[in-house]
């Protein structure tokens, strides 16, 4: 146990994060450089190393949080970092982007505020980089066999990581001009500066890793030729059909998914544009969906120096405790304030988009709304409650609704499909075409990056076994039944 009474004499303590007025000028991350490490210590010292850590069951990827939350406490920063590394191959992207299922599972919550389990995790890795400490991994001699891997995102990059340092010959295909996937042109540079990735993928190249970008399977390569070329194969192409809202006015120009818009601002970081081709500046937003997703389109939009910027959510407002439906230790749907939201703009919760109305150009100017009220779980408008208000660029932020079937991936594999549109797997990740494996959201449908990661590393010891005929010695953290207990 680290501190036996931090729990009892220190108070929780999160980053800080730069001023508004600074943050929304520029794309860096927004908290404070270094603000973490001269706290971490003590906040490490508040887990109180508990008999059922339910930390670990909320975190799908089993992270041994009471041990690193020692070696953190005690300053034994390399150990801690092997201890972090033993169930999560990139916890720099978790400690940046995940909503932490875990925190809401530690045993300190039930009448305290959670250890900040998040912030001693990327205080670790942050200080692991630094020291020159995280170093490549090859493997000692080569199995013979090969695995191709669809997709870069953290499903692809855990089980392309895992089975290249078992031995075998790994080749990533990504469509984009990147690797990454979502990680680099879904998430904001505000949220995760792209130097976190591209010293992982220098990792995984030094390793043995192969990478193959601006290559769509289906479209540039045929599927069933690249099975024919290897052993295995692995989908983590993500569920990118994004949900889309068939109402009156949808074809109006400055109506685009937030996976249309996004990725342009991160080309600009990149230097592949001066100026993003679709801008929010001087334009009234409108964000439709609640998500993180939709908060990465209003953060966009402040940097853009858009004019207001309105969220809207058909859910009602969640409440700011846990509700007695949602118990510890399950992961709360509850009202919370991100930094995008810090930054400005209005949220607009029960409402629902009617139309959008256009100028003679064919420009959207307005969105139309109405209130609602839910009955038997579905939402009814109410009388009386229609408005309109400006948008002159509007976002759909409103999650995606499975794999990409329009690329020819699919149907070229031979792969089925479950009743939500996504992959579907056996119980080893394994689809209906032999030596075909599918992880992440392409098989699991959208969900959070912790498990998307945990997908990855458990496909990887599947078809680390399909390829050997024998037991695999990695690790395997979930099977796709899981759910822990989180939601």
């Amino acid at each position: 146990m680290a501190d036996p009474k931090g729990f009892l004499t220190t108070d929780r303590q999160g980053a800080r994060s730069r001023p508004v007025e600074e943050r929304v000028k520029d794309w860096n991350e927004v908290y404070v450089p270094g603000s973490l490490l001269p706290i971490i210590s003590e906040q490490a010292g508040r887990c109180m190393d508990c008999g059922i850590p339910f930390c670990h069951n909320g975190c799908p990827l089993g992270n041994l949080i009471p041990e690193w939350n020692d070696y953190a406490y005690r300053g034994d920063w390399d150990a801690a970092s092997e201890r972090l590394h033993a169930t999560n191959n990139f916890p720099e992207f978790t400690g940046r982007l995940c909503p932490a299922p875990c925190e809401s599972a530690c045993v300190l919550a039930i009448s305290q505020p959670a250890v900040t389990i998040k912030n001693v995790e990327v205080s670790i890795i942050d200080k692991a980089w630094d020291s020159g400490s995280v170093t490549p991994q090859p493997p000692e001699r080569l199995s013979g066999k090969t695995v191709a891997v669809i997709g870069s995102g953290p499903a692809g990059l855990a089980a392309a990581q895992q089975l290249t340092r078992a031995g075998h010959t790994v080749a990533v295909y990504e469509r984009a001009d990147r690797v990454g996937g979502l990680l680099r042109y879904g998430i904001p540079e505000f949220k995760m500066e792209k130097r976190h990735i591209n010293r992982r993928i220098e990792q995984m190249r030094a390793e043995g890793t192969k990478f193959r970008t601006g290559v769509e399977i289906g479209r540039d390569v045929d599927a069933e030729k690249l099975r024919k070329r290897y052993d295995a194969v692995v989908i983590a192409a993500g569920a990118t059909t994004a949900r889309d809202l068939p109402v009156p006015g949808r074809e109006l120009n400055g109506i685009h998914q937030a996976m249309e818009y996004l990725p342009l601002s991160n080309k600009v970081q990149e230097g592949d544009f001066v100026a993003p081709p679709i801008t929010a500046e001087g334009k009234h937003v409108v964000v439709i969906g609640g998500g993180d997703t939709g908060a990465d389109c209003v953060g966009t939009a402040h940097r853009q120096g858009a004019a207001s910027v309105t969220q809207l959510e058909i859910m009602p407002k969640p409440g700011e405790d846990r509700p007695a439906s949602q118990p510890w230790p399950t992961f709360p749907m509850l009202y919370k304030v991100t930094s995008a939201h810090e930054e400005g703009g209005e949220r607009v919760y029960s409402v629902n988009t009617t139309h959008f109305e256009g100028d003679e150009d064919g420009n959207v100017q307005w969105l139309h709304l109405v209130e609602v009220e839910f009955a038997d779980g579905r939402p009814a408008p109410k009388e009386g409650t229609e408005r309109k208000i400006p948008a002159q660029l509007v976002t759909l932020a409103m999650g995606f609704t499975g794999v990409d079937r329009e690329n020819g991936l699919v149907e070229q594999f031979g792969v089925e499909l479950d009743a939500r549109g996504n992959v579907a797997r056996d119980d080893d990740y394994a689809t209906n075409v032999p030596g075909v494996y599918v992880a992440g959201d392409a098989g699991r449908g959208q969900s959070l990056i912790v498990w998307a990661i945990a997908e990855g590393r458990s496909a990887a010891k599947a078809v680390d076994r399909h390829l050997t005929g024998a037991p695999s010695a990695l690790p395997a953290p979930i099977r796709p039944t899981d759910r822990s207990l989180t939601v």
